[in-house]
């Protein structure tokens, strides 16, 4: 298994090389424990040092700490009930992503068109086949058009009388099928 950045770190902090290739975590293991051993000797001479230095830099007092508590049997246990919780709470989360997924949201109901917005449609389609505005397939003037086509609407849906001739009595016989 390869050191971590903090690792590196903190091994170059106390005097050890552990970037370069060939040093492997148990070299780096037997290294540490030697200093920690050779450190006993002197340790009541440092210890003055020592707090001055915690002192100064508590964050790398804290990660050292840190690092030898994780090294020892209960350090590790605890690290291997993180490294399980951390899978169960991934399975835990892609399970509730595929849960998601399957709740598909129903797609909207399409509106349906108003009787009126009905009779508009047959009537530009009546209007465009006349030859009223235009020739046959086109409108020249398509306001003019569209507003002939809604007062005809608005008068079918009325009951209006059919006018005796003209583009409006083509529209509103049209319109008057519609339901």
């Amino acid at each position: 298994m390869a050191f971590s950045k903090l690792e590196k770190a903190m091994g170059l902090i106390i005097g050890l090389d552990i970037a370069k290739p060939g040093t492997s975590r148990a070299a780096a293991k037997a290294a540490i424990s030697l200093i920690g051993r050779g450190a006993m000797s002197v340790t009541p001479r440092v210890a003055t040092a020592g707090a001055g230095l915690i002192q100064a830099n508590p964050v790398a007092a804290g990660v050292g700490l840190g690092l030898g508590a994780l090294q020892t049997d209960p350090g590790q246990q605890l690290l291997d009930m993180a490294a399980e919780r951390g899978r169960s709470d991934r399975v835990r989360f892609e399970q509730a992503i595929t849960d998601l997924q399957l709740k598909t949201v129903p797609a909207a109901k399409k509106r349906s068109k108003s009787r009126f917005n009905k009779m508009v449609s047959a009537g530009m389609k009546q209007a465009k086949a006349s030859t009223s505005y235009g020739k046959k397939g086109t409108i020249n003037n398509a306001k003019k058009a569209f507003s002939a086509v809604t007062k005809a609407a608005s008068a079918a849906i009325s009951g209006k009388k059919l006018p005796k001739s003209g583009i409006k009595r083509k529209l509103m016989s049209v319109m008057r099928k519609i339901k």
